[in-house]
């Protein structure tokens, strides 16, 4: 092979270990944040509800129903359950794509939530105030103010402070940013996602009587304690 043959093999090789390097590190960053909030570690203390096909009653007179997760798995998946929200709940989603708002609002729709809509940070700011939602589903990457200053913003208004928040992504840089930052969301769900995982999220954020919750503020700082400094 001649002199320039060797040099070019050589920064193939080079490029080839720096999209592997790239990716690896980009899976490691979500594995982190799937610690950080619980996942793939020791479940979240939440009180203890049953798990039945039965309609049980709930504190507000509503039904409580434990959903069986159905798949494609085979009937090992079909016999899990699943706590859902109570119906009507208010859930919010705020994302610049008209696919993953039109996906993720026909998931909640299907389950029987009451499902608003916004495409920028500032009008999902403004029906947070107005509207009241249960749950807000915030994208990242947005135009204009971005899913991080609008989350600051969700936090420091005495009207959506305690609103639980998940945030969502399927950007890398913005993935590394959120693991850095973590300020004040609830839990995070990187794009593409399906529809187990979304419900996952939501049953988690419930409480006793099915309404979601804001987690304790605990939970991160102590996992802070842990990784504190570390930017990858």
């Amino acid at each position: 092979m001649s002199s320039a043959g060797r040099i070019a093999s050589r920064a193939r090789g080079v490029d080839t270990t720096r999209w592997r390097f790239q990716g690896s590190k980009a899976l490691d960053v979500y594995e982190r944040i799937k610690r950080l909030f619980g996942w793939g570690g020791k479940p979240v203390p939440r009180p203890a509800m049953p798990r039945t096909a039965a309609p049980s009653a709930a504190a507000d007179g509503s039904s409580a129903t434990s959903v069986p997760e159905t798949g494609s798995s085979g009937p090992e998946r079909r016999e899990k359950s699943r706590l859902n929200a109570r119906p009507s709940t208010r859930m919010l989603v705020i994302d610049d794509s008209a696919t993953i708002v039109a996906l993720l609002s026909r998931m909640l729709r299907q389950n029987g939530y009451t499902v608003l809509e916004a495409e920028d940070a500032e009008t999902g700011l403004e029906i947070a105030r107005t509207q009241a939602p249960e749950l807000i589903f915030l994208d990242i990457v947005l135009p204009g103010m971005d899913g991080f200053s609008a989350l600051r913003q969700l936090r420091r208004d005495p009207l959506t402070r305690d609103v639980p928040v998940i945030m969502i992504s399927g950007n890398e840089q913005a993935t590394e940013q959120f693991y850095v930052h973590r300020i004040g969301a609830d839990d995070f769900m990187k794009k593409p996602f399906a529809r187990a995982e979304v419900f996952a999220r939501v049953e988690r954020l419930l409480d006793a009587n099915l309404v979601p919750r804001r987690l304790p503020a605990t939970r991160p700082a102590a996992a802070e304690t842990h990784e504190t400094n570390d930017p990858a």
